[in-house]
């Protein structure tokens, strides 16, 4: 039997926070960081999701077990494997979880035997490599059916949720009946929201965590007016020459240069001075990029001039774990095709390369920054990380009250909130007002990168699941076992 795939991941120093921290916060780190030494001792702390790129999940783990070596914890992460019916069926479960009916084709016992078979595999692997005392975190539905085989070894077994909605339907309860025999045995659980965990674990132990962006990492590290304008340039995202060198910095401070290019869909290029509408998210239909490009092509487009609008996504061959990608892409594809020519130019659809992380993070910093409005008109969200990604580049963003979303901005003062996330009048004035208002955009921009520097940095994440570890293995009475 092979093992899972361990995910590489450099050791950073948490110091580097200090930076960004007030004082109070960054003591409160050190802390956690000194607690974390003194408890965890020689356990392991185990990260186990789907996929090592392509998703905010993947993104925060990068940034925070880097974190978290760096304060002298052995975190690890491993990636489990499964074919392609498993992850069309985890995917389905992933729309339900946010009400929606995914393909359609429902959670049945045929659906039940692949996924036990796959997760079973997929734990009997990564139980041969735990230690007694270790702590394994098990990230989202593709993992849940791990957690009773873990739970019958001497280890610490927690699943975390990243994903949910604030008023669950029948779908969602057809999710969570699909999921909660295999979680019952799990010591401890973490959601985003309160509202995202079922009234059947209400008892239980429950930690809400936010998630986080890390603000030295290549997708929101510091980026000069000239570095941007180059890396669009030589990306194809914009009619540009390269300025200067297409630098990015990578976590451990190398520098590389930008040198792949986007696929893009245009009738002709972006000019490096129009006014650009953005939203960037993975080619699925629960952010609705139909929806996004209709509003504007109707509410925008025709007020607004020169104003485009820009969607990018991962190109789908390299996210491996959203099948559906590539369908999703097409119909966007069809969508543009079918407006009249004179709007439909002003509409550009970018697939990022994804064959180094880094660079395609690097290419989405510099369109975040070039933005002159960001959108995230998402129908269902976890969260939304490229909602605080883009506030801490101090962009206005318009973006759907539903989900994590609503934690994030304040209505009016570090974002516009959008009621009604199929209301494209609405979303249409909000952007259309934002871009003819440029000093309401600026001040919401302010707003919003002192926001999350307050709430939404990796350094609050990181506190609070060493927090979380650290307690359940004092709970246990035995710290000193493996130290």
């Amino acid at each position: 039997m092979h093992s899972l795939e361990h995910v590489p991941v450099k050791t950073l120093p948490p110091e580097r926070f200090e930076e960004v921290l007030d004082e109070q916060q960054w003591k409160v780190l050190e802390a956690a960081n000194e607690h974390a030494r003194e408890i965890f001792g020689a356990r392991r702390i185990w990260s186990i999701n789907s996929t090592a790129s392509g998703g905010g999940v993947a993104e925060m783990l990068h940034s925070l077990i880097a974190y978290a070596r760096g304060a002298g914890v052995d975190a690890r992460w491993a990636v489990i494997e499964g074919e392609p019916d498993f992850f069309v069926l985890t995917k389905r479960i992933h729309h339900q979880l946010h009400g929606s009916a995914g393909d359609g084709a429902g959670l049945g016992e045929a659906d039940r035997a692949v996924y036990e078979r796959v997760t079973r595999e997929n734990a009997d692997r990564l139980a041969a490599e735990l230690n007694p005392g270790d702590v394994v975190l098990l990230h989202d539905p593709q993992t849940a059916g791990m957690v009773p085989r873990l739970c019958e070894l001497d280890v610490h077994v927690i699943w975390r949720s990243h994903i949910g909605i604030d008023r669950p339907n029948a779908q969602v309860e057809e999710a969570w009946r699909f999921l909660l025999p295999y979680l019952e045995p799990a010591q401890a659980f973490i959601f985003t929201r309160r509202d995202y965990a079922p009234p059947e674990l209400a008892q239980r132990d429950i930690t809400i965590v936010p998630p986080s962006i890390d603000v030295f990492a290549p997708k929101n590290h510091a980026m000069t007016r000239e570095q941007v304008a180059s890396i669009c340039g030589v990306a194809g995202i914009v009619d540009a020459e390269a300025i200067v060198p297409p630098e990015y910095v990578h976590h451990d401070g190398t520098t590389d240069l930008v040198g792949r290019r986007a696929e893009m869909d245009q009738d002709e290029p972006i000019g490096l001075h129009d006014p650009l509408v953005v939203q960037v998210s993975r080619w699925d239909p629960l952010k609705d990029p139909v929806g996004v490009m209709t509003g504007f092509a109707e509410h925008v487009a025709p007020y607004v001039a020169n104003a485009r609008l820009l969607l990018a996504g991962p190109s789908p061959a390299g996210v491996t774990d959203d099948p559906e990608g590539g369908v999703v892409l097409e119909q966007v594809r069809a969508a543009r095709a079918a407006l009249p020519a004179e709007v439909r130019r002003r509409i550009h659809l970018a697939s990022l390369p994804m064959e180094d992380r880094s660079e395609n993070a690097a290419i989405v910093n510099a369109i975040q920054r070039h933005a002159a409005v960001v959108v995230q008109k998402s129908l269902a969200e976890g969260f939304g990380l490229t909602v605080s990604e883009a506030m801490w580049k101090a962009r206005p963003v318009v973006a759907s009250r539903v989900g994590g979303i609503q934690d994030q901005i304040v209505d009016g003062e570090s974002g516009v909130l959008l009621d009604d996330p199929k209301d494209l009048s609405a979303y249409g004035a909000a952007v259309a007002g934002l871009l003819a208002d440029p000093a309401r955009s600026a001040a919401i921009g302010e707003a919003a990168r002192e926001r999350v520097r307050r709430d939404f940095l990796g350094s609050r994440h990181l506190i609070q699941y060493l927090g979380l570890f650290a307690r359940l293995i004092e709970h246990d009475g035995h710290e000193d076992a493996v130290a």
